[in-house]
């Protein structure tokens, strides 16, 4: 009995994802990308500054517009949800998740435009100083967006065992 009345609680808190395709959330889906290219871009810029070869400086460039493009898409899902679902818009946690995210593009688009006449001349000292403020947005935008999930439960779903 106990676990039928977990279950219940659950379904009644639960806030669903509106930007979904077979009730997947499709946001969480997407920023495994600009995470990952991000994550890189520092990565490049430590590698360029230790080995002096330019290729790295060239990686940098293209992984941090690389993770714009797929941030973008992510934060198209993002703001659906966003928009569509007042449950998510009254959670002040969700505001803070909206507000690092622009934060978090903004610094890596200001990262991609000091990069585009010569990739190799801007890494030190604002490249990389860029590089690591975009990784701690992207750590505390992750943290909220965390919170968001397996907390507040924000973009779940009821399985068919759940369905009433």
């Amino acid at each position: 009995m106990m676990e039928e009345e977990k279950r219940n609680r659950h379904r009644d808190i639960r806030i669903p994802s509106t930007a979904a395709i077979y009730n997947h959330p499709l946001h969480p889906m997407l920023v495994t990308f600009p995470i990952a290219f991000f994550t890189g871009t520092l990565f490049s810029d430590i590698a360029f500054l230790w080995s002096g070869d330019p290729f790295w400086a060239r990686a940098a460039f293209w992984l941090v517009l690389s993770g714009l493009v797929g941030g973008a898409a992510a934060a198209i899902a993002g703001i659906t949800d966003f928009l569509t679902v007042v449950a998510i818009r009254n959670k002040i946690r969700s505001w803070g998740h909206f507000l690092a995210a622009i934060a978090l593009l903004s610094f890596a688009s200001a990262n991609m435009v000091l990069r585009l006449d010569d990739p190799g001349a801007v890494v030190f000292p604002w490249g990389i100083f860029l590089s690591v403020v975009t990784m701690l947005m992207l750590a505390f935008t992750g943290y909220l967006g965390g919170k968001l999930v397996f907390h507040e439960l924000v973009g779940t779903y009821l399985t068919e065992e759940e369905e009433p």
